[in-house]
């Protein structure tokens, strides 16, 4: 079977992509290049703005990160974070656009399970990007 490849996730509509979400804010604790978005103060997100293709990281279940490596190349373990936890993507049109869709929503999802009730943001309708 041949994998199919889309067009690379470009970083304007993956930085739109993930500030849709409730509560969700950007920022550049690092260095200007890499952006974390953070929602209730605990990050959901890193990715690189100026590498080609470019990259994310983001959280999710040990057992659905295992499932997400094993199906696309472009997922890995991520790079100084705990690698059960979290993968990068490779933004490399591997990874069809409605997974990497939902990808993101989960470990947003996950980050706000986690947060006290009084910090979770309200609930809103996302803009789909």
């Amino acid at each position: 079977m041949t994998a199919v490849t889309q067009a690379p996730c470009a970083h304007t509509t993956l930085r739109r992509r993930l500030t849709a979400l409730p509560g969700a804010v950007e920022d550049s604790p690092f260095k200007l290049a890499v952006r974390v978005f953070i929602v209730g103060g605990k990050m959901f997100a890193v990715t690189s703005m100026d590498d080609a293709p470019g990259w994310v990281t983001l959280k999710g279940t040990p057992e659905d990160n295992e499932i997400d490596r094993a199906e696309y190349p472009a997922v890995r373990p991520a790079w100084h974070m705990n690698k059960r936890y979290w993968n990068t993507i490779a933004l490399d049109g591997s990874v069809p656009g409605d997974v990497l869709t939902e990808m993101i929503r989960a470990s947003h999802a996950l980050v706000v399970q986690g947060l006290p009730r009084a910090a979770r943001p309200a609930r809103q309708e996302e803009t789909h990007a």
